[in-house]
C-alpha cells in the first residue's frame, strides 16, 4: 500500500511545487528527469578517494608516471625516461633533473537505483521511488557533463536492469529510460498483488534476499576506481547486503544515498486526538494522532531504527547522504543535505 497525502504546511502549494518539478509525484515522465540536464552544478563528483586502477581517463592517480598532468622536477635517477629529463633546470643546476606527471585514470560513475514496491510511498510530495530517480538523473547528468562514462543497475524486488558504463549523452538517456521501465513495471506488479492476492508471510524474506543479490549485482559490475552511488530507502539492509558493499569500498568510492519520508520519523502533529489505521501491506495497526507520549514512542522507536541502519553502512566505509521526499532536490541541496531529520 502506498500514501499520497494532497496538503503540505508551506506557502507555496504541493501542486506549484509538482509543477515546478514537472512531475506528478507519482509516476514518471521523460521532461522531468531530463530538466536535472540544468541542474548538474547542485553537486560535484570530484574523487574523494585516491583512484587505483590502471586505465586512463579524466582523474588523477597516487602513482606518478607519464601521464598530462605535471606534479614535479626532481633528481634524475637511474631507469627514469631520458625523454622526461627537464634540460632548463638541469642546465640552472649543473645537475640532471627529470619531470615527473600524476598518471590519469578514468572513473567510471555506477548509480544504483532501488525502485521496489516499498519505495512507493509519500506523504507529502514525492514517492520515495520518484525523489530517487530524479537523484540518479542529477548523478548521472552531473557525470556526463565531467565527460565521465555513465551505468549501473535499476533494480526492484523481481527483477534488474544492468547497463553498462556508456560515455556522453546516449549513456544518460539510456539510463533515465530504465528508471522509467522499472518504475512503471513496479507499479504495475504491485498494483496487480494487490487485486489478485494478499502478501504471503515470505514477501519480506523474499524481498530482503532480492535486495542482497542487487548488492552482489552492484559488485560485480563496479570495476576498480569507479565511483558508486546506491540510491535506496535501506529498508531492506542486513549483514549480508553490507558485505558486499564493504567489498565494493576496498576499490570503490561508495556514496548511499538514503531516501525517506517524513512519516517513517515522526508522525503528523493534530491539534485533536484522531485514531488512524495505517498498514504495511501485511498488518495493520492503530495510532492516535495528537498523543504526546505515543508520537515521541513513535519517534524513539523510528530513530533507533535509523541510528541502526547508519551504523552499519558506516562500517562498509561509504560515504552517507540523506535525502527526503517532501522536498525538492534543488532546496535539500542548496541547504545541505541530512539537515532535515535531526
Amino acid at each position: 500500500m502506498w500514501l499520497k497525502q494532497t496538503q503540505q504546511p508551506s506557502s507555496t502549494s504541493v501542486e506549484d511545487k509538482l509543477a515546478h518539478l514537472l512531475s506528478s509525484g507519482i509516476a514518471l515522465s521523460i521532461d522531468e528527469l531530463i530538466q536535472y540536464q540544468n541542474k548538474a552544478s547542485l553537486i560535484n563528483l570530484t574523487a574523494v578517494k585516491n583512484i587505483q586502477s590502471q586505465m586512463s581517463g579524466n582523474y588523477l592517480a597516487r602513482s606518478k608516471g607519464r601521464g598530462m598532468e605535471f606534479d614535479e622536477v626532481r633528481h634524475y635517477q637511474n631507469g627514469d625516461d631520458i625523454r622526461a629529463i627537464d634540460w632548463r633546470v638541469t642546465a640552472r643546476t649543473g645537475t640532471t633533473h627529470t619531470k615527473l606527471f600524476r598518471e590519469e585514470v578514468e572513473r567510471p560513475v555506477i548509480i544504483a537505483t532501488d525502485l521496489s514496491s516499498n519505495m512507493l510511498f509519500g506523504s507529502q510530495l514525492l514517492f520515495k521511488s520518484v525523489q530517487a530517480a530524479h537523484l540518479a538523473a542529477l548523478v548521472a547528468w552531473h557525470a556526463k557533463i565531467r565527460g565521465d562514462r555513465v551505468g549501473g543497475i535499476v533494480f526492484n524486488e523481481f527483477q534488474h536492469s544492468e547497463l553498462k558504463p556508456r560515455s556522453r549523452q546516449q549513456g544518460v538517456l539510456h539510463y533515465i529510460h530504465t528508471l522509467m521501465t522499472c518504475h512503471e513495471q513496479t507499479i504495475s506488479h504491485l498494483q496487480n498483488n494487490e487485486l489478485t492476492s494478499s502478501q504471503s508471510s515470505e514477501d519480506k524474506t523474499n524481498k530482503q534476499r532480492a535486495f542482497e543479490q542487487n548488492c552482489l549485482r552492484i559488485r560485480q559490475v563496479a570495476r576498480p576506481g569507479s565511483l558508486v552511488y546506491l540510491i535506496t530507502d535501506g529498508h531492506f539492509i542486513n549483514q549480508e547486503a553490507i558485505r558486499h558493499l564493504s567489498n565494493i569500498t576496498k576499490h570503490c568510492e561508495l556514496v548511499v544515498c538514503l531516501i525517506s519520508d517524513p512519516l517513517e520519523h515522526q508522525l503528523p502533529s493534530s491539534d485533536v486526538k484522531l485514531n488512524v489505521s495505517i498498514t504495511d501491506g501485511q498488518q495493520k495497526q492503530q495510532l492516535t494522532l495528537g498523543d504526546e507520549k505515543i508520537a515521541q514512542r513513535y519517534h524513539q522507536q523510528a530513530q533507533a531504527m535509523l541510528n541502526e541502519k547508519e551504523q552499519l553502512l558506516t562500517k562498509t566505509g561509504a560515504r552517507l547522504l540523506h535525502f527526503c521526499a517532501s522536498q525538492s532536490l534543488e532546496e535539500q541541496l542548496k541547504n545541505g543535505v541530512a539537515s532535515w531529520i535531526r
